[in-house]
């Protein structure tokens, strides 16, 4: 099974410069974790332990207790250091379901498409991502119009304010501007009857959530980054499973967040985010009705 983890609360933990590894003291004496490769590759790309936690917009102390990327956190760690995802989770990202020759052209095109929003919706982005979306370009459709509004925003933006932006939309003090959640958008509340829900048919795909995740699997990076496994074949799924998990836990919701995202007031770079991911989403919706 694929899994989705979180990272482990420790009471006690220091880093050991020498072997790399993660003590804690416990009651019956010292637990020693060793981090993995992955980690350590992330860590020493972004420039170490509190560059890495700043950049991908979490505590210290949390990255300091992982002993390996928690799977909830690749796509933003992989954002924010450039080390690829198959490499910082080999678990989950190694083996495929689907041989990635035998995937059809335009589901490896959606799943970047997904991906891409998955990472922008984790976390801030870099100044390296930035650059290289400033790199995209665009056609008349509309994917490629919202392609080149999102090269342009990515052109004038500087990665600070940009990295403000995020914290006010979704983290903030209390609460972000903006929940990207299922549950609150389709009932008002956190945590209600669609994680609920999603949480069934996650089991059913064989995806499973590890103990001790903090992020609800209804987060919008999260049901992207899966969408982007089912498009990809990562995640194992027929044409219509994947197409009832689309209208079941994304069609009805996300396509709101993306307008809200889109409207921001106080936003300059995540409009364009905002109307990618709902131009996108149209899409999307329009495919799978034909298909239907």
């Amino acid at each position: 099974m694929a899994a989705i983890d979180g990272s482990w609360n420790r009471d006690y933990a220091v880093y050991c410069f020498v072997t790399k590894a993660i003590i804690k003291q416990t009651g019956l004496g010292w637990e020693v974790h060793v981090r993995d490769d992955g980690l350590d590759r992330a860590i020493d790309a972004a420039g170490g332990i509190a560059q890495l936690a700043r950049k991908i917009g979490i505590s210290q102390p949390s990255v300091s207790n992982w002993t390996r990327v928690p799977a909830q956190r690749v796509v933003a760690v992989e954002t924010a250091t450039g080390v690829s995802r198959s490499d910082l989770r080999p678990d989950l990202y190694s083996e495929r379901a689907v041989p990635a020759e035998f995937v059809d052209p335009v589901d490896a095109a959606r799943a970047q498409e997904y991906a891409l929003l998955a990472t922008l919706l984790s976390a801030p982005p870099s100044k390296r991502l930035l650059e290289q979306l400033a790199a995209l370009t665009g056609d008349a459709t509309r994917l490629g119009r919202a392609h080149a509004a999102l090269a342009d925003a990515a052109a004038n933006a500087v990665a600070a304010k940009v990295e403000r932006e995020y914290f006010d939309l979704f983290v903030g003090l209390g609460r972000g501007e903006l929940l990207p959640y299922a549950s609150y958008y389709l009932t008002g509340f956190l945590n209600e009857r669609p994680l609920s829900r999603l949480r069934a048919d996650l089991t059913t795909l064989g995806i499973e959530r590890v103990a001790n995740n903090s992020e609800p699997e209804d987060h919008a990076a999260i049901l992207c980054e899966i969408m982007s496994g089912l498009a990809d074949g990562r995640f194992d799924a027929s044409p219509a499973a994947q197409r009832g998990f689309f209208e079941k836990h994304v069609s009805p919701w996300m396509g709101r967040l993306f307008a809200d995202i889109e409207s921001a007031g106080n936003a300059r770079f995540y409009p364009a985010v905002g109307a990618l991911g709902r131009a996108f989403i149209e899409i999307e919706t329009e495919a799978f009705t034909f298909a239907n």
